[in-house]
């Protein structure tokens, strides 16, 4: 078959529409002997007439397994340079009480960025010595729970809060280890290495205010001055980027050891994963070495000591254990036209086929926000149908609610059907919404050929709950009483899972 001049050049016909490409699916993910989708021993037949759909399935063996791979690579890569290294698993990806134990269990620490994050954390069990607190606008009460719980670092975004965590910490007594986040000038997404640090954003300082950033943090007994942290962006494929942010970082990490001890470097995040078959990252060892070897010849050419230093992953932990869920509700045919070759050539009609699910960018926001590109198969079945280009479209009322903006399934996909997204663990379901009032799908973790709910979906009720409407007397004539129960949001969801398969 030849590709549709509607596809994007990259999208190529796939000799078997069936296959699960192995970069984009968790390693769980297989067909059993009736052709359906098995993440984690768990047909997603099992997992949607038990669950509903939409449905989040997220792979315990293998985000733990990630946890554990990335884990080793840093601190191997940075153990052959004479030092150690922290990983932090960036809870903006996707954070619940069960991912941050899996997190703490496989020995990372947790990145939060807002209050909520941080209680996730620290009622999960995990040590608040294990936690670090970022954000450009952290509220008061935000640093007094990060302070008075004893989070081992707070990242210190501007001038202001420099005075506003010291206060915090001498009036609970404590003595607070703060980072500082400054920005390198390196942009990850062009590698666009810039002559200046003046970037145009909200989070960080300049690299030129670092020295002064850091004598003030150091006239306060109730700080102690932990490091620097930059983030240079997200999905990074390479090395450069971060190796060249590094040790820019070390000119002033090194300028900064003239005034006192600055123990830790921290590089931030934003390690790339496969969503398509046109995506090819770098392997997260590999990264790791490129990364160590620049901060070792760095510290070198300074002659300082190399630093410990810390990472904050999430999407390359937590993104390919993700995968959604849906039943296929519409598929519809469109005629497309596409402009001729040359100035008497004629435009031509194509097919574009919209394959209709029963959710959309309220539980996967990346492609309205991003236009980010995700793949997808039919789950409850195989087909030995030729290959149709489609495009995956959510049931919003919204043009942009598109979830696979471009695909080839088999041609005989129909409403009924199963669907799978896979690539959707990270910045699915912490972006999700209630939009057009839809409830949130609830999450399930799959491991071992079991499914254990680990956030229930919400319902009618919980959707009306804060809607004083329908909890007050809303006026003389409306009298109105919350009902007992609502309908599903789902068909059909479980809001609970049933005792005697908790895990």
């Amino acid at each position: 078959m030849t590709a549709s001049p509607l596809a994007p050049a990259w999208l190529e016909v796939p000799a078997d529409p069936n296959a699960l490409p192995a970069p984009v699916w968790p390693r769980s993910a297989d067909r059993d002997g009736r052709g359906a989708l098995v993440i984690g021993g768990v047909s997603a037949a099992v997992l949607t007439e038990r669950y509903g759909t939409p449905l989040y399935v997220v792979d315990e063996g293998e985000a733990r397994t990630r946890a554990r791979e990335v884990l080793a690579a840093f601190r191997s890569a940075f153990e052959a340079i004479g030092t150690r290294a922290k990983v932090y698993y960036a809870g903006k990806a996707f954070l619940t009480g069960t991912v941050a134990r899996w997190m703490a269990d496989e020995g990372l620490a947790i990145d939060a960025c807002s209050l909520g994050e941080l209680e996730v954390a620290l009622r999960a069990g995990v040590d608040p010595a294990r936690i670090g607190l970022h954000g450009n606008n952290k509220s008061l009460a935000e640093i007094d729970r990060a302070v008075e719980a004893g989070l081992g670092a707070v990242v210190i975004d501007s001038w202001v809060e420099i005075e506003r965590i010291a206060a915090a910490a001498e009036r609970l007594g404590r003595v607070q280890q703060v980072r500082l986040r400054v920005n390198s000038g390196v942009h990850a997404h062009t590698h666009d290495f810039l002559a200046t640090a003046h970037e145009d954003q909200k989070f960080g300082v300049r690299l030129d205010q670092a020295a002064e950033y850091v004598t003030r943090i150091r006239s306060f007994p109730a700080l102690s001055f932990l490091g620097f942290h930059c983030h240079i962006g997200s999905q990074i494929f390479d090395s450069g980027g971060l190796a060249e942010s590094a040790a820019r970082l070390l000119e002033a990490h090194a300028a900064a050891l003239q005034g006192g001890p600055v123990p830790e470097l921290n590089l931030g995040g934003g390690f790339g994963i496969a969503y398509t078959s046109a995506d090819d990252p770098t392997p997260i060892a590999d990264l790791a070495r490129t990364i160590a070897d620049a901060v070792a010849l760095e510290c070198s050419r300074l002659d300082v000591p190399v630093p410990v230093v810390a990472f904050e992953p999430g999407r390359s932990i937590i993104g390919t254990a993700g995968v959604t869920l849906y039943t296929v509700g519409t598929v519809k045919d469109v005629l497309v036209q596409v402009a001729g070759e040359g100035a008497e050539a004629r435009p031509t009609e194509h097919v574009r086929r919209y394959v209709s699910v029963d959710g959309g960018m309220s539980d996967n926001a990346r492609p309205a926000l991003y236009g980010a590109a995700y793949s997808a198969r039919i789950a409850s079945r195989e087909s030995a149908a030729d290959p149709a280009l489609v495009r995956v479209a959510g049931k919003h009322c919204e043009s942009g609610d598109i979830v696979v903006d471009a695909e080839y399934l088999p041609g005989d996909i129909a409403p009924g059907d199963l669907l799978a997204v896979p690539a959707t663990g990270a910045y699915c379901w912490s972006l999700s919404s209630n939009y057009n009032h839809l409830g949130r799908p609830p999450v399930v973790a799959v491991s071992a050929g079991e499914s254990t709910m680990i956030v229930r979906g919400e319902t009618i009720d919980d959707l009306l709950a804060r809607d004083l409407a329908f909890t007050t007397h809303a006026g003389p004539s409306s009298p109105t009483e919350p009902s007992p129960t609502g309908p599903p949001l789902a068909d059909p969801p479980l809001t609970d899972p049933p005792e005697e398969t908790d895990r």
